[in-house]
């Protein structure tokens, strides 16, 4: 796998043996239409190697035998390196809900309305008893110097605000904290003790105005939030550790190049556009067109570029970046929910306020998805409980229509909930199957055109080596 793979182009060696693509004897390598001028993209399904090829060179690419005997070479190392991705890694982190409650009514969320009128609140010495557990379990399996991470989440956390903060001033040291907040409890004290501690902070904001905004963002009453979360985002500005979360709707898609320039503007470092998920009735009446959510989500990233163009001040767009991050360094990525088996349950789960155990937040409203409770079973015992196997089993190999895809691995199928409640199993596609392709045909015409680094993490390849370039083959 190719952290830095350069379009190939054939040498015209000469050579003993001819072999052949696609056959018994050769490598299976797909040619993908990615929609450039010039180029396509070459890849193995299964092991998710890729290399782009110019059009007029893809017939002599496929009987290459300097190509296809290096790829071959290699193929042990790419099908090993996906092999750990999906299923050697173990949780490092948790989507910790301190309540059940919000004071927000949001027409997307994946929390059933009436838990999110009258749930409970964690107390004070639940949370600190639920950190002190997850300490000495984390401990025991991570490597020393790694903090796990735990991410306040919701619902809204800060209505049980005093517990948080309490959770976050004692294991200061033993976590990675951060905050994910609708900023209606974030005044200037609570910035000051957030900040004080480095914990991350996530904030919620659907549109640059509040006319599109509020169509899916208030309280239970009706009543705006927009200036408020905007008054959050002021406080933060210079803050690197902080973000804003986009839920993508058929509400406010058409707004996304607009939005794109608002944050840019803001000077907020990153951002996240995420597709709504479908888990719940009351969302899919929100969900928008896939082909032009696709079209006004690659308008904002271009805006993003031109922008970056013109000041030197990258938006990255987290979910998008992580989409490139599975093509050119999959084992740098930093979400898992385009991957298969998804991270739920694998690489981090969720705390419902009662003690419940889930393998993702997605699911905190489905309670046959609860694989025990933290204060009376073995975190061991949840995470191969049935509830959270069928979450942690399932693999785009086993849907139909994902098995013969060449970019599987890339897209990973999302999302294992709004599968199974809004497709009727874990062995049917999520809800975006084509706005996806079009994400990954976007970054593989970035690859061709050199511009993919404008839209990653400063320095996302600090740590990443080339395992294979094919032009040193």
């Amino acid at each position: 796998m190719s952290a830095k793979s350069s379009p190939f182009s054939n040498t015209g060696e000469a050579a003993q043996t001819v072999r052949f693509a696609n056959t018994g004897d050769g490598p299976q390598l797909h040619p993908v239409d990615i929609g450039h001028a010039t180029h396509l993209a070459l890849i193995d399904p299964d092991t998710a190697f890729w290399s782009l090829v110019r059009k007029n060179a893809l017939a002599e690419t496929l009987r290459s035998p300097r190509f296809l005997d290096a790829v071959r070479a290699n193929a042990g190392a790419f099908a090993k390196e996906m092999h750990d991705l999906r299923f050697g890694l173990t949780p490092s982190a948790v989507y910790f809900n301190p309540t059940a409650r919000c004071n927000l009514n949001c027409g997307y969320c994946y929390i059933p309305t009436e838990m999110r009128r009258t749930g409970g609140h964690m107390s004070t010495e639940l949370l600190l008893d639920a950190l002190a557990r997850f300490k000495d379990w984390f401990g025991a399996r991570l490597p020393a110097g790694r903090l796990p991470q735990i991410v306040f989440h919701g619902a809204e956390p800060l209505l049980n605000r005093e517990a948080v903060f309490a959770g976050i001033e004692r294991y200061a040291d033993d976590f990675s904290f951060g905050v994910q907040t609708n900023a209606t409890n974030l005044d200037k004290d609570a910035i000051a003790f957030l900040t004080s501690h480095k914990v991350g902070i996530g904030l919620s904001l659907d549109a640059a105005t509040a006319r599109i905004a509020n169509r899916t963002r208030t309280t239970w009453g009706g009543k705006s939030v927009f200036d408020v979360t905007l008054k959050a985002m002021e406080r933060l500005k210079g803050y690197p550790l902080h973000n804003v979360i986009c839920t993508v709707t058929s509400e406010n898609l058409r707004s996304l190049p607009h939005l794109v320039e608002f944050f840019h503007e803001r000077e907020v470092p990153v951002t996240m556009l995420n597709i709504l998920r479908c888990t719940m009735p009351a969302s899919r009446a929100l969900k928008p067109d896939e082909g032009t959510a696709a079209k006004y989500f690659i308008k904002a990233l271009d805006r993003s570029y031109d922008l970056y163009a013109k000041t030197g001040r990258k938006l990255v767009v987290a979910n998008f970046a992580n989409i490139l991050l599975a093509i050119v360094a999959p084992t740098a990525r930093r979400l898992m929910c385009d991957i298969s088996p998804c991270g739920g349950g694998r690489c981090f789960f969720a705390l419902a306020p009662d003690g419940g155990l889930f393998p993702c937040s997605e699911f905190i409203g489905l309670p046959e998805y609860s694989g025990g409770n933290l204060f009376t079973d073995s975190l061991d015992d949840v995470l191969v409980s049935p509830a959270f196997q069928r979450v942690t089993g399932r693999k785009v190999e086993d849907i139909a229509s994902c098995r013969s895809c060449a970019i599987r691995h890339f897209c990973g199928s999302p999302c294992p909930a709004e599968a199974q409640e809004m497709n009727g199993g874990m062995d049917q596609k999520g809800a975006f199957c084509a706005f996806y392709e079009e994400q990954v045909r976007y970054a593989f015409r970035l690859l061709a055109n050199k511009k993919a680094d404008a839209f990653l993490f400063d320095g996302w390849d600090k740590d990443v080596e080339t395992t294979f370039d094919v032009n040193q083959a």
